[in-house]
């Protein structure tokens, strides 16, 4: 029976992820933006990060174990680098975290680093579709990633991910993203990871979109 199923829902499962991502996102904007629910809401951001590496995951259709190791390549390389800006300031500027994303390790939240290896996938994902060479395709990745992180920051910071001392987001940080998403994205495609996927290029939109909105109300 479950195998029956499986393969019922096989060549529709691009399409149930999507919906998926899409039902999800939605509702938490919807509730982020009503102050009853805000809160709440924000106290489920961990869960939302889990929700959608786990859909980048089972959206892979090629490569998918070496897909796999680029991600853990990316979340240990993204909680290496938060965990040295977060205790020298080095890279990205003095900040610090909130409690809004869930347990921490030394002051770094353990799903920080799922985030590095969403948004790298996602932003290579729409870089893939293009036929630019390998270093070309990451510079534009990169900088996509980065442009996701400006959408990011000021909402970070009303949402008490992390907060920067001085309250002021320094353009250093910025820099800092595109620096170290670089050679992420150089093993993306140097590795022939690349792969035009809808549900990740689906995944991208939505994040613009959500931290767009949040950013507008």
């Amino acid at each position: 029976m479950n195998r029956n199923i499986s393969t019922l829902l096989k060549p529709h499962k691009d399409r149930i992820l999507i919906a998926i991502l899409i039902i999800f996102y939605t509702v938490g904007t919807i509730g982020i933006l009503m102050s009853e629910t805000r809160e709440y809401f924000l106290s489920l951001s961990f869960f939302n990060l889990l929700l959608s590496f786990s859909i980048l995951v089972l959206a892979r259709r090629t490569s998918k174990f070496n897909f796999i190791i680029f991600l853990v390549i990316c979340y240990f390389t993204g909680m290496t680098a938060e965990w040295i800006g977060t205790k020298t300031g080095l890279l990205f500027g003095d900040y610090s975290y909130g409690e809004n994303l869930g347990i921490q390790w030394s002051g770094v939240p353990v799903v920080i680093g799922l985030n590095w290896g969403i948004l790298a996938a996602a932003s290579a994902s729409l870089v893939s579709r293009s036929t630019l060479p390998a270093v070309p395709s990451a510079v534009l990745s990169s900088l996509l990633m980065t442009l996701l992180d400006v959408l990011l920051e000021p909402v970070a910071m009303k949402s008490d991910f992390w907060s920067w001392t001085d309250g002021n987001i320094p353009f250093y940080n910025f820099f800092c993203w595109f620096i170290i998403s670089l050679p992420l994205h150089l093993i993306y495609f140097k590795f022939k990871l690349s792969e035009p996927n809808k549900v990740h290029d689906t995944l991208f939109i939505i994040m613009i979109l959500f931290f767009t909105l949040l950013n507008i109300f």
